[in-house]
């Protein structure tokens, strides 16, 4: 059985950076926060914050640019998606910061 060298541990480290990279650079260009206290719409349209890292989902199973997380609001399993902040108005915003998923220890 071969084994893989240094180089080989390397290259797979440099692609997941690069892969983190551009899903923030993807994040900002396209107006979306990155962030711990980050506003997200589930599927039956309820607003609450969370945390939005990229490269990294410790309480959600990701699927690309989804993620299926447990919502505070309805507590259903569902996919959630960032919102951007223009789209709200003040008090979407507001309700939403007060409403906000389980937080890590």
């Amino acid at each position: 059985m071969a084994r893989r060298g240094p180089k080989s541990r390397r290259k797979k480290l440099l692609g997941i950076a690069a892969g983190i990279v551009a899903e923030a650079l993807a994040m900002r260009v396209r107006g979306y926060p990155i962030g711990t206290d980050v506003i997200v719409r589930c599927r039956r349209d309820h607003l609450f914050s969370t945390i939005w890292l990229p490269g990294v989902s410790v309480k959600s199973l990701r699927l690309i640019w989804w993620r299926v997380q447990r919502c505070p609001i309805g507590s259903h399993w569902t996919i959630v998606t960032p919102v951007r902040p223009r789209e709200l108005s003040a008090d979407e915003t507001r309700a939403a910061h007060e409403r906000k998923d389980v937080r890590l220890p």
